[in-house]
């Protein structure tokens, strides 16, 4: 019985240590993003702070850009990441990136193959073991998409903030484009005024 008391104890206190750095690091990348105005500082700020969160070493944000055409997903930062590796855009069902943005549903690869795509340094590289797709979702709107890489497996307390943290960014994301949108049209009155 006292045996089952300690572990009992013991997972408790796991499960609270666990909840609270969700928590915890759910309000820090909050707060990081609030007051900027530009998506790429933005998106370059989140790679920045969500990817060693995580144990990420390779990454990328893709925004939506649902422009004149079919709508596309742009690469606008990355982490760890060797620009002409891959293409930098992709359309909706194209990829795992543009299948996440079509489904609005996060994809988990567990294990990468040895030629998928390479982490690499200064002193060598390597196949990640993990990989996650996460989309980036407003009212039911794919605004984005971020992809890491992993050498070790992302735990579920990673994963589970990671899709908490994409509704946030999602918020931001659409907060900062209305906001460029509001801006322009302002600016275009202002010139129509004169």
């Amino acid at each position: 019985n006292i045996n089952a008391m300690v572990q009992s104890l013991r997972e408790t206190t796991r499960a609270n240590q666990e909840q609270d750095w969700l928590n915890t690091n759910l309000a820090r990348v909050s707060g990081l993003m609030q007051g900027h105005r530009d998506l790429s500082t933005v998106a370059t700020l989140i790679m920045n702070e969500l990817a060693p969160l995580v144990g990420a070493l390779h990454g990328t944000f893709f925004l939506a850009d649902t422009g004149e055409h079919a709508p596309t997903l742009r690469m606008i930062a990355s982490y760890g990441h060797n620009h002409g590796e891959v293409p930098s855009e992709f359309a909706l069902g194209q990829s795992l990136v543009g299948q996440v943005a079509l489904t609005k549903r996060p994809i988990v690869v567990d294990q990468t193959p040895p030629d998928y795509v390479r982490i690499s340094s200064s002193v060598g590289s390597a196949a990640p073991v993990n990989l996650i797709v996460l989309p980036i979702v407003f009212e039911d709107q794919v605004v984005g998409v971020i992809e890491l890489a992993s050498f070790s497996r992302f735990s579920a307390v990673h994963q589970d903030f990671l899709e908490q943290l994409m509704e946030t960014i999602g918020v931001n994301v659409n907060t900062i484009i209305a906001n460029a949108r509001t801006d322009a049209l302002l600016e275009q009155s202002q010139r129509l005024t004169e």
